[in-house]
């Protein structure tokens, strides 16, 4: 079996990994752009959201230096490639290849006839757009984003739309920490995280749930090294044993580096079985009650709903908390024990809850047993959704959502001198549908990797080339651009690293942290392309093309200086009073949450317990439909990847090298089955509406619960079901996906 403990997550692997991925002829320019990064006079890494910490004098870790060095590749896709190339060829490359051609460098049109692209003006690619646009209905247009943007693009992006006259604006969060916005809205009364970064300097225990910051956000792992060496107990829930959470040799640390030594993470390690975690959050609370170490005070003066709960918990016995969660009783009781003891505990999670069709449950149980302890408005304590991409949570800050709230329109509205639609939007899951029912023509994507990031991909693919038009804003050419509605666009745009100049004047945008700090970023290299536009003034100049004469504001003026833009900005969106000069102190300035200082903004003016029972397991619901042994399978990133790009074939913390077909399998599950390690396997789906699959896998044996799997996205993403979603938010359920292995 695998055991992936030893050597610890960071050390030298992660520092040779770094200088490996810097290219022979482009190490000045890369060495410049990583001093550079998360630092004041700098750029936000184009990564994960993890906030920067102030002062600090290396603010990257290993997987945002591949973020940096990806994206100041040397490389180059030109026309000359695109003439080399015929789109067909393209679509049986890998995502791997795909990704290592370089930056793209100029707009293309998909030329049928040929099967290629062919290079367009600016102005008759921004011409073809309005003429597509123009000739539908707003509604049957779809306008996805990605969390690399800027909140000034964001914002744009959300006035061009809703002035155009739809909600149409599915972006990334619906497939990713949706379930945290609504779970928490209903039940503390904000969408957002509860904590800051000081936090994790006071936290008595920090519980860990559905995460693998070694790969995802490895500067958490800073955070974590410090609390775990200050004595905070760091308890994980998660299926895999990931080396991060076990334990980190500090690559800032020359002590620690050069003695060879390495701090424990995890003061505890439960492994449940996928999906376990609803039965895990009322297990704590069930110890919190049983013991009467519940916070009486606080549940008096701040919540509603008690009753009902302390109920429905004492309700449930613990053998079917265990049977649910896949941990003992002794285990439950353990972790109940850990959480009392602490005064001051900080709960995190990841998509390993969120993309699951309980996930707001889930999370909903897990504000409960905060609440139960007091452990929200306190310091060291809180709720801390940990989300991935860059701007994701700033997209939403901005009016990036299908469902915008009656005040928001309203302010949008009086400031720009229109009225904005009402009605709700698609979600991606909706977008999907709406695309294959011929409901919706238009496609365009700003940023992302749409037709590999999401779930059924045969469905969704199919979907995408049924519209008249699709657009992608890019830096680098990934599966989407291949995926080609009748007619289609590659727009190139400036990535995060490179200087912004508009009427000869460097520009900066602004992005929001996972814990509601907004900060400015600047570009320190020259553009990859003369002939790349930067993200707003693409979104300018593709409203000012489309909305002639019915504009509500002069898009292109705005473009000329961004501290316009943050000035409508300031005038729209709550907690942006004197945007700009805020944001120009150091480190920006903090959103505030209200649920942090005990202000619940919810219908009773209170925090809610909200109830949910256990339901039957999705495996005996489907074992019905096969005569197959069924087991879970959840989708992970490998360590050489972010998101859907892919930057090595190798995933260092799980001992797999120049591969990435491989399921993570028990050993026990291998013996049942007669099977050796090693043995190629292909995978089948099972939904109510049929079987997906996907050929030609690696066992590997690995510590993991039996029954339960784990394999790499995109290539398993065909296997999600389009109607296997979290209730209530339409998160792909990419977690908990019922499957059966057929032996090549």
């Amino acid at each position: 079996m695998s055991k992936p403990t030893s050597p610890p997550a960071g050390g030298w692997g992660a520092l040779k990994t770094t200088l490996q991925r810097i290219e022979p002829g482009n190490a000045r320019i890369t060495l410049k752009a990583l001093i550079r990064a998360n630092q004041p006079e700098g750029f936000d890494c184009p990564g994960c959201a993890w906030p920067d910490k102030p002062s600090a004098a290396i603010q990257f870790c290993e997987n945002g230096a591949k973020a940096i060095t990806h994206e100041i590749t040397a490389n180059r896709v030109t026309r000359e490639f695109f003439a080399t190339h015929t789109v067909s060829e393209l679509n049986t490359w890998d995502d791997y290849a795909l990704e290592q051609q370089g930056r793209l460098t100029e707009p293309m049109r998909f030329d049928a006839a040929s099967d290629r692209y062919l290079p367009i003006s600016w102005d008759d690619a921004f011409a073809l757009i309005a003429r597509h646009l123009n000739a539908i209905t707003p509604d049957e247009a779809l306008f996805y984003t990605s969390g690399r943007t800027g909140n000034e693009t964001a914002f744009l992006y959300q006035l061009f739309v809703r002035a155009y006259g739809t909600n149409n604006l599915p972006d990334c969060s619906n497939m990713c920490h949706e379930p945290s916005g609504r779970a928490l809205t209903a039940s503390i009364g904000t969408g957002k995280g509860t904590v800051t970064l000081a936090d994790f300097e006071a936290a008595e225990a920090i519980f860990i749930f559905g995460q693998n910051p070694g790969t995802n956000h490895p500067r958490m792992l800073g955070e974590l090294r410090e609390a775990a060496r200050r004595g905070c107990r760091i308890v994980v829930f998660n299926p895999l044993r990931e080396r991060g959470l076990i334990s980190f040799q500090d690559p800032k640390s020359p002590a620690e580096m050069l003695a060879g030594g390495a701090t424990a993470i995890a003061t505890r390690y439960f492994q449940p079985r996928i999906g376990g975690d609803l039965a895990i959050a009322k297990a704590l609370i069930k110890h919190v009650l049983e013991t009467g170490s519940d916070d009486a005070e606080f549940i008096a003066r701040h919540t509603d709903g008690f009753a009902e709960l302390a109920a429905d918990i004492t309700a449930t016995g613990w053998d079917e908390l265990a049977e649910h969660s896949g941990l003992s009783v002794a285990e439950l009781q353990e972790a109940g024990a850990l959480y009392a003891a602490s005064h001051a505990t900080m709960f995190t999670w990841g998509m390993g809850i969120t993309q699951h069709a309980d996930s707001v449950a889930t999370i909903q149980m897990l504000c409960n047993a905060l609440l139960v302890r007091g452990n929200i408005g306190k310091p060291g304590a809180g709720a801390c959704p940990v989300r991935g991409h860059s701007n994701v949570q700033g997209d939403r800050t901005m009016g990036i959502n299908e469902r915008p709230s009656a005040a928001f329109l309203a302010k949008l509205g009086e400031a720009c001198g229109f009225t904005p639609p009402q009605a709700h939007g698609h979600s991606v899951v909706e977008a999907i549908t709406a695309m294959a029912r011929d409901r919706a023509k238009v496609f365009i994507a700003l940023g992302g990797n749409f037709a590999a990031a999401t779930p059924d991909t045969v469905a969704t693919q199919t979907a995408l080339r049924r519209q008249a038009l699709t657009v992608q804003i890019s830096t680098k050419l990934n599966r989407s651009h291949l995926i080609v509605g009748q007619d289609a666009l590659i727009l190139p745009c400036l990535g995060r690293t490179e200087i912004d100049l508009q009427d000869g004047v460097p520009q900066q945008i602004t992005v929001e942290d996972s814990m509601s700090m907004v900060h400015l970023t600047r570009g320190v290299k020259p553009p990859a392309s003369e002939q790349m536009l930067a993200e707003p003034v693409i979104v300018a100049r593709m409203a000012a093309a489309t909305l002639v004469e019915r504009s509500p504001v002069d898009f292109i003026a705005l473009t000329r200086d961004y501290d316009r833009i943050r000035d409508l900005i300031a005038a729209v969106v709550p907690g942006f009073t004197d945007f700009n000069q805020r944001v120009r102190e150091p480190g920006g300035f903090y959103l505030g949450n209200s649920a942090r200082e005990l202000d619940w903004r919810t219908q009773s003016g209170k925090a809610r317990f909200v109830v949910h029972p256990l339901s039957a397991p999705l495996l005996t619901r489907l074992a019905a439909l096969t005569d197959e042994p069924l087991y879970t399978l959840m989708t992970v990133r490998s360590h050489d990847q972010y998101n859907t790009t892919v930057y090595d074939l190798n995933d260092r913390y799980r001992d797999i090298k120049g591969e990435r077909r491989v399921v993570f399998i028990h050993p026990d599950d291998l013996a049942t089955r007669g099977w050796q390690a090693g043995q190629r396997i292909d995978l089948v789906s099972v939904w109510f509406d049929g079987e997906r699959s996907v050929s030609d896998f690696r066992l590997q044996p690995y510590d993991i619960p039996p029954g339960s799997l784990a394999a790499y996205f995109p290539e398993t993403n065909p296997l999600v079901p389009l109607a296997h979603h979290a209730i209530d938010a339409q998160t792909p359920a990419s977690k908990a996906i019922p499957v059966y292995l057929v032996a090549r």
